[in-house]
Formats: structure tokens, C-alpha cells, sequence
């Protein structure tokens, strides 16, 4: 049976990489460290595919017609997408998809009451690229990409995210196969893309959402997270943060640790990572 090896969420703002050289030294020396230590535990983990859960950012999909999940079924993935590649100074890559694991997910989850969409091509942004590029630079990992809705409401609530991930850890390790899987969310943290705190970083929302999580309560997380307050913090993109909702649900609700945090206005964003340490 498939082995859920790790699991990490972490930022994938194009500031990382699209002009990390505005931000002070001292937040471009703490940001690459955080994602050093990322990288190192994913490698540690000796992952064969990664399963990751992140913002499609209205890249693929009409406004009117938003599914919550979509599952990348194809065997062969490209990015960034050629509007995006000077806004993430990433240069074009590929990496392998795994047909057989995505269809297992849609099948299985749909078998547990969760109907995904699912795609043959996606389109990449800052989504996949800037984190692939810190934590996978050889972009040698498959991966199967599930992109989510976090921008046009009504977006999956966190009760229903929380739900997601507890299915897809499920269906993971039903997976028949013997691949060691890493699950990584990506997004937030606090920002407001374009809008009026487009020039603030909300820290005090990004270090209690990080507490929040490390606590490993998903029913206090429930009952304490709410889509206003993240829209409050920054609208449309602090919801990025669903994704680690998913992320901690397939962890089995274990508490989480923060590797990184850091507040960086230049880059318009609260940058950090989370890890959840799985019994080995």
C-alpha cells in the first residue's frame, strides 16, 4: 500500500522569485533559509510523487464555473504558463505527472462522497512554480496537482476542506501501489493582491492561524477559522490558506510545526511554511 511520508504547506507568492531582491537582506536571508529547510525535509522523506492541493487563481477556469477540486490526470505537466514567466522569473519546466495515483483519487474520493473535476492539461502559475523551484529545482518528483477554488465564493467552507483532506489521506493509502507520497498544500499566507492592503501583511492573522494549526485541533480550527476572518486579512489571497486545512486533515489532524514565517511587504505577502511530523 502507498505511504503518506510527509506533508508540508507553505507560500508560493511570485515575490519568492519574481523580485526577492526588493525585500530587505535580512527577509531574503530567512525566506531561502525557510525553504532550505523545507526542501530538506521533503527530501528526507524520500518521496516518489507529490500530491499537492493549491489555488488555480482563475488560470483554467470561466468565473461561473469554478469546480472546488480538480485533479491533474495527465502524465506530463509544463509551466509556467508564458504570462506568468516573467512575473515569477522561473524559467519553462517540466516535470512527470502520475496518471494512475490522480485517477485513484477521483475514483476513490468519489466513492467517499466527493465528486472532483479532473483535467488532462492545467495551466501553472506562481501555484506550483515557486515552490517547485525551492523544494524540487531538478523538477524530478512527479506530481499530481490538484488545483482548488479560493476565489470565487462560494468557496469550499473549512469544515468542508478539513473533510477533503481526511478523504484524501484515505485514498492515498488505499492506493495499491508502494510509493512513498508527499502531500503539500500551497498559498498564503495574509495578502491582498491588487486591493486596498495590497501594501500590508496582517502578522498577528498569519502568526495565529500558524498557532492555530500547530495545535493539531481540527475541530477548534473549525469553529475558530472563518472564511471572513481570512478575507479580512487580505481578500483574494490569505483563502489560499483552505489548502492547508487539506494538508493538516490528511496528515490525520496531527499538530503541526512552523519551519518559517516572514512578514514581508515588499513582497506583498506573509511568507512561511508548516510540517506535520508523521509516525515513521
Amino acid at each position: 500500500m502507498a505511504e503518506i511520508v510527509s506533508v508540508l504547506a507553505l507560500a508560493h507568492a511570485p515575490g519568492a522569485t519574481g523580485w526577492l531582491d526588493k525585500a530587505p537582506a535580512h527577509e531574503q536571508e530567512a525566506l531561502l533559509a525557510g525553504y532550505a529547510a523545507m526542501a530538506d525535509h521533503l527530501w528526507a522523506s524520500k518521496p516518489d510523487v507529490i500530491v499537492g492541493v493549491a489555488n488555480d487563481h482563475l488560470l483554467n477556469f470561466r468565473m461561473d464555473n469554478i469546480p472546488d477540486w480538480c485533479v491533474g490526470i495527465g502524465d506530463r505537466w509544463k509551466g509556467p504558463s508564458p504570462w506568468f514567466r516573467d512575473w515569477v522569473n522561473i524559467a519553462p519546466y517540466e516535470v512527470d505527472g502520475h496518471r494512475a495515483l490522480a485517477r485513484a483519487i477521483v475514483q476513490g474520493s468519489a466513492q467517499r462522497g466527493f465528486g472532483l473535476a479532473f483535467a488532462e492539461t492545467l495551466e501553472f502559475d506562481d501555484n506550483w512554480s515557486v515552490p517547485l523551484h525551492f523544494l524540487t529545482p531538478q523538477h524530478d518528483v512527479p506530481l499530481v496537482p490538484i488545483h482548488m477554488n479560493c476565489v470565487m465564493p462560494p468557496v469550499p467552507s473549512p469544515a468542508r476542506c478539513l473533510a477533503f483532506g481526511r478523504v484524501l489521506g484515505e485514498v492515498i493509502r488505499a492506493w495499491p501501489g508502494s510509493e512513498r507520497v508527499a502531500v503539500m498544500a500551497t498559498g498564503g499566507l495574509s495578502h491582498d493582491p491588487g486591493g486596498p492592503k495590497y501594501f500590508e501583511v496582517d502578522e498577528a492573522f498569519d502568526r495565529g492561524f500558524m498557532d492555530l494549526l500547530a495545535t493539531g485541533d481540527s475541530e477548534r480550527v473549525e469553529r475558530e477559522l472563518s472564511i471572513e476572518r481570512m478575507v479580512a486579512a487580505g481578500d483574494g489571497g490569505t483563502v489560499e490558506l483552505l489548502a492547508w486545512l487539506v494538508a493538516m486533515a490528511a496528515a490525520g489532524d496531527r499538530p503541526g510545526e512552523s519551519v518559517f514565517y516572514v512578514p514581508s511587504v515588499p513582497l506583498r505577502c506573509g511568507m512561511g511554511g508548516m510540517i506535520w511530523n508523521l509516525p515513521q
